[in-house]
């Protein structure tokens, strides 16, 4: 991927604010999105209490 940054300074350079344009940053918000996800599933095989099906697992969170 690249990206073609723009950057906002202090009267010293000091770098304070990016602006993307809004192609680059859904694409970045895209590859985030993906990697929670990856982390939650190597979170969840981790996870050593016993599976259920989804229809199971809704009908308890209904019920409470």
């Amino acid at each position: 991927m690249t990206i073609h940054p723009k950057y906002i300074t202090d009267e010293d350079g000091k770098k304070l604010s990016v602006v993307l344009p809004m192609s680059e940053f859904e694409q970045i918000m895209d590859e985030l999105d993906e990697l929670d996800d990856i982390r939650l599933y190597d979170e969840a095989k981790k996870d050593k209490s016993e599976a259920m099906p989804f229809d199971e697992y809704v009908k308890r969170r209904l019920s409470k």
